[in-house]
């Protein structure tokens, strides 16, 4: 609260005692990962465009500390500092990965998104805090249909790339999943109209083919680009997109592919992470970053 009064009015008091946040109020959502930002991460300024998404800071916190572990499997220990370079497919104007890494672990990043209002914002983000300085650049993606060509360099090698996909496949599947939660919010009751509390545009919300269809196509075209990255990871917010998704894994024979689960409340996500270099090969690529 002292981080942010402006969240009081949306403070509501809570069936088992003391007080909660309104969920299901946009603006609620949006304080309140202002507050997270400053209190605990240092952010100053954070501000993002009416309609855009607006992620639960915890949970995309929670996805880098996974990473971060991942990454200690083949470095002995978690690497942090500016060697650390990371790739965020679909940044979003939110910007929440790039300044979450930078400030939790100190890492380097390069934010990715084909929506320039999105690129602008997040360069806008970096500008407004001196401590995220030097650590984030913003690309703009200009072909829809391209996931790591186009805005990577011949010879760029980044320490893993991380994603959090549109998982709806059209407008309408978006809007029904936007009511039944909600209902969930609400205690059951039927909101007189589908609010995205989190928001979101329509490309961070929906694609062709869904959360499954993008996956694939990235999987396919990490595979011309082994050696981008030592971990190639994203979210994986459907228990059913699995089986398509270790299909495709199978099929092009990877090095090696681990699950990790993440728990957020009582919602349970998935991050998918895979690699086409040997643990000798991520170790000897790792190790400096630790050193650094």
């Amino acid at each position: 609260m002292q981080a942010c009064p402006e969240l009081k009015p949306f403070l509501r008091a809570h069936p088992l005692g003391g007080e909660t946040v309104d969920f299901a109020e946009p603006l609620a959502v949006k304080w309140l990962n202002r507050a997270l930002l400053k209190a605990h991460y240092g952010v100053e300024q954070w501000e993002i465009p009416d309609g855009y998404l607006c992620p639960p800071v915890p949970s995309r916190a929670d996805y880098l500390h996974h990473v971060a572990d991942l990454l200690a499997v083949d470095a002995g220990s978690v690497p942090t500092g500016p060697k650390v370079q990371a790739l965020d497919i679909g940044m979003g104007a939110n910007c929440i990965y790039p300044i979450l890494g930078a400030r939790i672990f100190g890492w380097c990043f390069v934010g990715v998104d084909v929506d320039p209002v999105a690129v602008k914002c997040g360069k806008q983000l970096v500008s407004a805090n001196r401590n995220l300085a030097g650590k984030i650049e913003c690309r703009l993606q200009t072909d829809a249909r391209a996931i790591f060509q186009n805005v990577t360099s011949r010879g760029e090698r980044f320490t893993f790339s991380l994603c959090n996909p549109p998982f709806h496949a059209s407008r309408e599947e978006a809007a029904s999943g936007t009511m039944r939660k909600l209902r969930n919010l609400g205690g059951g009751v039927k909101p007189a109209r589908p609010v995205l509390n989190f928001g979101g545009r329509a490309n961070e919300l929906w694609c062709d083919d869904g959360e499954a269809g993008f996956i694939r196509r990235m999987i396919l075209e990490s595979v011309e680009l082994p050696e981008l990255c030592v971990w190639f990871t994203t979210l994986v917010s459907k228990k059913g997109s699995l089986p398509l998704i270790e299909r495709v894994l199978r099929r092009v024979k990877t090095a090696d592919v681990r699950t990790l689960t993440l728990f957020a409340g009582q919602k349970q996500t998935r991050v998918v992470a895979w690699t086409f270099l040997t643990a000798a090969e991520r170790r000897e690529r790792l190790i400096d970053k630790v050193k650094g």
